[in-house]
């Protein structure tokens, strides 16, 4: 509890006064709740404030929220159209019965297909279609999709014509609201009303306009004087009608936006994609900087890669700093894109407002991350726990060890290696117990290490360095962490003194109060909480843990298991786990009498008998 309440501390010191939408996530990192502010600090601040009366249900919200994660907006609005956004990717649990919780509606133009088609939807894909939106509500969607369809005539079914045989047009089309591809339309015409409906849907309105006049104007020198008519209501409806919502908006035109924030080795570039005036895209970018150049020579090394793999260039890049071979690069991406490129650096209006909205969300992100760096990196943790243990070295190769069994019977172990705080799973290695019979975790945790270090003691002690490839038995171990209190350390360290390596060092970690026993000390430490050694031993600890149990579990599903009381007569699940409970191993119900075993529950005097006959005879 400590460590989590340590961490929400250090994030919300990281909250800026400003706009924004907030992320809270549980322990695996899923999205618990998406909110939004005015006030990023005060907001989110406001439920971990000490004494702060909060309804049950955001209490238990509290309670689970182990990180914080936000984004900075200019306004409410944009946030919450934000918020809408990231509900809508990250589906939290908390924000079902919530005031705010508001899907918002697309408009989904399938340009992947041969003869497109428009239709409304509340879930974006990467299937190659064209998404429009978030739309203010339903009704509005409702109304643009239903112009859309009265002004430009593409089809309306939802199965493909290529897969339907040729037949009549439909009634869209006697009315004039359906091109009838089914019918064998040209495939000409109807793309052509695609890219009209795309123009329309861009916000590109005067290059639609423009085109609408023209084909009207021709439509009536043929004297075609009905065509020209819905092509004159066309016009006059794009012409009135109100543009839909988007975060922001900035002039006209198409452009990114990229901005820069940089620590010592570490960048992140913020990137806003801007079309027809309105910003329709934001994603960043983390860039490693091992050499440490400046930051104008990381931005321009991001432009390039960046534009190399980019599907589209924009007629311009506004960038938050100016970059070296800036004209070289205005030519390179020029002639990728086939038009000239602009790379500007604002200093006034709308594009030095948002490059700095741009490079607000940068520089907040880099933070998060510099701290999410330092709680992953290792190597701090391991000069930590070398300085608690009084080790002359940070220690490079862990082992840790646990033991599983079910009511004493099929016991196995299991050794896991972490190489410089890091798991190395190719040299895991299982155990499957032989001498021991009954639920004894020291005697099985002995036999466990005597059989892993019998090779170090037949090779003379003469194993290599941890890291080294080849057989994992013949390293030795820089430190052995085994899993339990006093006992379990006795019979780690016994087994070092039988292979001849008293050495090496051997400690516990018994669960709950996470006491760290050390040979020759009476009584057990406890490290802090929050302090990166403690997390590594409880890392390597949970990872023993996790991998015995996988493989006990794995050994009880073999057809073999249990195959002794199995096979007995009149032994079921039931009585089985009941005898094993009663008695504790295999060994002990040998041991039985009939009258021994028929008083253990569920059991009868019948099926304790023939259960004694069936042992005297197996």
């Amino acid at each position: 509890m400590a460590e989590q309440q340590d961490r929400i501390i250090a994030k919300l010191e990281l909250l800026p006064r400003r706009p924004g939408v907030y992320l809270m996530k549980d322990a695996r990192g899923k999205v618990l709740y998406v909110g939004k502010a005015v006030d990023l600090r005060q907001r989110v601040r406001s439920y971990f404030q000490q004494g702060n009366s909060l309804p049950p249900k955001v209490r238990a919200l509290v309670e689970k929220v182990h990180d914080l994660d936000f984004t900075v907006t200019d306004n409410e609005v944009e946030a919450l159209i934000l918020e809408s956004n990231l509900i809508k990717e990250y589906r939290p649990r908390y924000n079902i019965n919530l005031k705010d919780d508001k899907h918002y509606p697309y408009l989904r133009l399938t340009v992947q297909e041969p003869y497109p088609r428009l239709h409304i939807t509340r879930r974006v894909e990467a299937d190659g279609a064209r998404y429009f939106g978030p739309y203010a509500g339903a009704g509005a969607v409702r109304e643009t999709l239903s112009l859309i369809r009265r002004l430009f005539p593409l089809r309306h079914c939802r199965r493909p014509p290529e897969e339907t045989k040729p037949k009549r047009p439909c009634l869209n089309s006697h009315i004039g609201r359906c091109l009838a591809p089914c019918a064998g339309a040209g495939a000409e015409d109807y793309r052509r009303v695609v890219e009209e409906v795309l123009l329309f849907l861009e916000g590109r309105r005067e290059m639609l306009l423009k085109k609408l006049k023209e084909r009207m104007a021709e439509a009536s020198r043929n004297l075609e004087y009905e065509k020209a008519a819905r092509l004159r209501d066309q016009y006059r409806a794009v012409e009135a009608l109100g543009e839909k919502q988007r975060v922001a908006s900035v002039g006209g035109g198409d452009r990114d936006f990229l901005a820069l924030a940089a620590a010592a080795d570490i960048a992140c570039v913020q990137l806003f994609a801007v079309r027809g005036g309105k910003v329709t895209g934001r994603d960043h970018f983390l860039l490693t900087n091992p050499t440490g150049e400046d930051d104008a020579e990381v931005l321009a090394a991001f432009l390039r890669r960046f534009y190399t793999l980019s599907a589209g260039i924009p007629p311009e890049v506004v960038l938050s700093r100016e970059i070296p071979d800036l004209h070289l690069t205005e030519k390179w991406l020029s002639a990728k894109r086939g038009r000239r490129v602009r790379i500007t650096v604002p200093q006034r209006g709308e594009k030095k407002a948002l490059i700095g909205l741009a490079y607000d969300n940068a520089r907040l992100f880099l933070e998060q991350e510099e701290l999410r760096s330092k709680q992953r990196d290792p190597s701090g943790a391991l000069r930590e726990l070398a300085a608690y243990l009084g080790l002359a070295e940070p220690p490079c190769r862990i082992e840790g060890y646990d033991i599983s069994h079910l009511h004493g019977e099929g016991a196995v172990a299991a050794m896991v290696v972490f190489q410089n705080g890091v798991p190395l799973p190719p040299e895991y290695r299982r155990f499957r117990l032989r001498t021991v019979e009954t639920a004894d975790d020291c005697a099985s945790l002995r036999e466990a290490l005597v059989r892993r270090l019998a090779r170090l003691k037949a090779a003379g002690n003469g194993g290599g360095k941890g890291g080294e490839k080849g057989d994992p038995f013949l390293v030795v171990p820089d430190l052995i962490l085994v899993d339990g209190g006093p006992g379990q350390l006795g019979a780690a360290r016994q087994a070092l003194w039988e292979a001849g390596l008293p050495a090496v060092p051997v400690i516990s970690l018994a669960k709950e109060e996470e006491l760290v026993f050390v040979p020759d000390q009476k009584e057990p430490f406890r490290l802090p909480r929050s302090a990166p050694a403690l997390q590594l031993l409880q890392h390597v600890r949970d990872e023993a843990h996790r991998f015995v149990v996988t493989y006990q579990r794995t050994v009880r599903r073999r057809p073999e298991r249990d195959s002794t009381l199995s096979g007995a007569p009149g032994i079921g699940e039931k009585r089985r786990k009941a005898l094993l409970k009663h008695f504790g191993s295999l060994a002990a119900i040998r041991k039985a009498s009939p009258e021994e075993l028929a008083a253990v529950p569920g059991m009868n005097r019948a099926a304790a008998q023939g259960l004694f006959d069936y042992l005297q005879h197996e």
